[in-house]
């Protein structure tokens, strides 16, 4: 199950996945550019693996798996592959199954052979991530053509005359004695670093489902500093007579974390029970009104501010 190592002992230097001439493309035009990253799977034996490589492909944004001889025609509904197909069931079934490797190279402009250790007269070897690199440039530099990842067997990886096919030989960075992966983990690593590559590596919007709250404005945050600070005073924590620095250290550690009003009006229950516990506050609903205004919360009232030296 597990893929030759793919690794180099000698860290090679690597370039950023972007360069002045290759400025950050819209989404939509990124996402064009991983369509045409091709990932061939040469003789892959286990159905698992395949199905597992169309969910990183899919996951990742790619959509073209292709496979040469694979070991189990009938994989597109192997019960392995399927199950960890996942989301990516429809690149599964749309796999595209080739008699050789220069079959499953037609149509591309850039090959990358991916294995562990540079061969004899084989292409030169590079890391991961200067290949995503280059297959940026290569993808932005002609509308015509892909990009493609091939990969060997698990057992034994690519052959030489595999590896002679490609112009490059690409490496992922791993610990030298500890450097094999299996098949699927390296196509999921390949696949996030062409998407790294080839957009501006921005998590997606729908991830972020909790970003929506905006910070609360100056007049809430002074309001805040002053109930926090009567609150240390009456819990004893704050000697009003030998402040020290502790009010400006807590501002500006509040002041980085940027509280949202739901987290100012948290915060405030928590100090108004150091000032006075609830039970004790029962009944005295009246005189809320006049507090929040000596707090700073109604409109033109006066703030208590942080003086402490």
């Amino acid at each position: 199950m597990f893929a030759p190592a793919i690794s180099h002992p000698r860290r090679l230097p690597m370039n950023p996945p972007a360069t002045p001439d290759q400025p950050s493309v819209p989404a939509a035009d990124s996402a064009a550019l991983l369509r045409r990253v091709r990932i061939v799977l040469v003789a892959p034996s286990h159905p698992g693996n395949i199905g597992a490589a169309a969910r990183a492909l899919k996951t990742m944004g790619l959509a073209q798996l292709h496979l040469v001889g694979p070991g189990e025609p009938e994989f597109a509904t192997h019960p392995e592959a399927v199950a960890l197909a996942t989301h990516g069931i429809d690149l599964l079934r749309a796999a595209r199954v080739h008699a050789s490797l220069p079959e499953a190279l037609a149509g591309v402009r850039l090959a990358f052979a991916m294995t562990g250790y540079s061969r004899e007269f084989g292409p030169p070897l590079v890391e991961l991530r200067t290949a995503a690199a280059e297959a940026g440039t290569c993808l932005h530099g002609s509308d015509d053509g892909d990009v493609a990842f091939v990969f060997g067997t698990e057992r034994s990886g690519l052959t030489n005359a595999d590896v002679e096919r490609c112009q490059a030989s690409c490496a992922i960075p791993a610990d030298a004695l500890h450097g094999s992966l299996n098949l699927a983990q390296s196509v999921m690593v390949t696949a996030y670093e062409c998407r790294l590559g080839l957009t501006d590596g921005a998590v997606a919007a729908a991830s972020r489902r909790f970003d929506d709250d905006p910070p609360a404005d100056v007049a809430r945050l002074d309001g805040l500093f002053g109930h926090m600070e009567r609150a240390l005073v009456a819990s004893g924590f704050l000697d009003p007579e030998a402040p020290r620095r502790l009010m400006p250290r807590l501002r500006r550690l509040l002041a980085r974390a940027r509280p949202s009003d739901k987290e100012i009006d948290i915060l405030r229950g928590i100090f108004a029970t150091l000032e006075q516990p609830k039970r004790e506050r029962i009944g005295t609903r009246e005189l809320r009104p006049a507090r929040r205004a000596r707090d700073g919360n109604e409109p033109g009232s006066t703030s208590v501010k942080d003086d402490a030296p």
